[in-house]
């Protein structure tokens, strides 16, 4: 008992470092890109907006804006590609309604970040369900108990905001075929089948039905899961470099000393959580890149994880939910600045108004702080 060493736990066996973890991730990301881009380009992503928006009254635009950035962002599973897609729409209907263009900007991003955390193709999803070794279906019911109340607050805000609001959206007709693409990939994906086949099926669908219909043949199919895959480029090198980097650091011994220092600043579940969701955030707000920071956090949550009896479900939403709430708060991200760029704003202009991140953010540290169940260390440390 005088020795004054700790024993800590050994970490649980690391599916993200390996070469085989790795591959299949980046195999994820490919079909994701391909995928995303044919639904695209044949039209699925006018559909979903004009579903959402052909049914709502002009008080209940600024709603619907929001209800439909989450709608896509789910389907496709990127935050920017939703914001590219939906924020000169949102410009237009601010012009043709009594709105400002930051407030429907805003909903816009809010409603982009509320998919890109629980979409199930999402490169933040599937980092972090990856680097966690959990399921995606058990993720996204975890995610879905923090994200809905802070969207159906969010949904009233808009509501209240678009009281009086005169004038109504001009929308085009609706291709209900082309929603089904995203209805397989959603129902195989919470079923529980894997990812990859999920996507595979989600393509071949979406194939069957562009060709059945006449929309695109078959070199303009390719040609769109070509772009698709090219558009995953920048995140697939910078996934590699930053998995070999990770993969250093562990060698050296850099991760485990990590783990020690801040299971000394640590004594229960709720510090253990706090630690994993402050973690994220910071890393997130250096990189500006919200996948890196899960990556770069992951091996460390996984391993406290482990050590406090965290379910490997809800690390996984801690990752993800946190480091998108950090993505949609600063201005130099990605998602901010494509969103002012597109709309010809300053990103501080469009801050005010963004409720979603914000109250994200909240509720989940008002979860972590108030979960029930704040267990002691599945191994306390010992003197000998």
């Amino acid at each position: 008992m005088g020795s004054g060493q700790e024993k800590v736990v050994a970490a649980p066996p690391r599916k993200i470092g390996d070469n085989g973890g790795i591959l299949l991730m980046l195999l994820i990301f490919i079909l994701a890109g391909a995928f995303s881009a044919i639904a695209k380009e044949m039209g699925c992503v006018d559909s979903v907006v004009n579903l959402t928006l052909s049914v709502l009254p002009g008080s209940f635009v600024l709603v619907g804006l929001f209800a439909t950035a989450c709608l896509v962002s789910l389907s496709i599973g990127t935050s920017c590609g939703t914001i590219a897609a939906l924020v000169p729409i949102a410009v237009g209907i601010a012009a043709n309604t009594s709105m400002g263009v930051p407030v429907v900007v805003a909903a816009v991003v809010g409603g982009s970040l509320f998919g890109d955390n629980l979409s199930v193709i999402s490169d933040t999803t599937i980092m972090a369900t990856k680097t966690q070794g959990c399921r995606m279906s058990d993720k996204f019911r975890a995610n879905l108990r923090i994200a809905m109340p802070a969207a159906i607050a969010v949904a009233a805000i808009y509501v209240f905001l678009g009281m009086g609001v005169q004038g109504e959206a001009v929308v085009n007709r609706v291709e209900a075929l082309f929603i089904v693409p995203y209805l397989v990939v959603f129902a195989l994906a919470l079923a529980g089948m894997n990812v990859i086949w999920v996507l595979l099926l989600g393509i071949l669908s979406a194939m069957a039905i562009a060709l059945s219909t006449g929309v695109m043949d078959m070199p303009a199919l390719w040609a769109a899961a070509q772009a698709g895959v090219f558009g995953m480029h920048d995140l697939i090198i910078i996934t590699i470099i930053a998995a070999v980097i990770m993969d250093q650091l562990r060698k050296r011994g850099m991760v485990d000393s990590l783990i020690i220092r801040m299971g000394r600043l640590v004594s229960s579940r709720r510090g253990a959580e706090l630690s994993i969701a402050c973690t994220v955030v910071a890393v997130d707000m250096l990189t500006a890149n919200n996948t890196i920071a899960i990556l770069a956090v992951g091996p460390v949550a996984r391993s406290i994880s482990y050590r406090y009896g965290i379910e490997a479900k809800r690390a996984a939403s801690i990752l993800d939910t946190m480091s998108c709430f950090a993505q949609g708060i600063i201005p130099w991200g990605a998602q901010l600045l494509i969103a002012a760029g597109l709309a010809s704003l300053n990103p501080m202009e469009i801050m005010p108004y963004l409720y979603y991140p914000y109250l994200l953010g909240a509720v989940m540290m008002l979860n972590i702080l108030l979960h029930k169940k704040d267990t002691q260390p599945a191994t306390l440390s010992t003197r000998h």
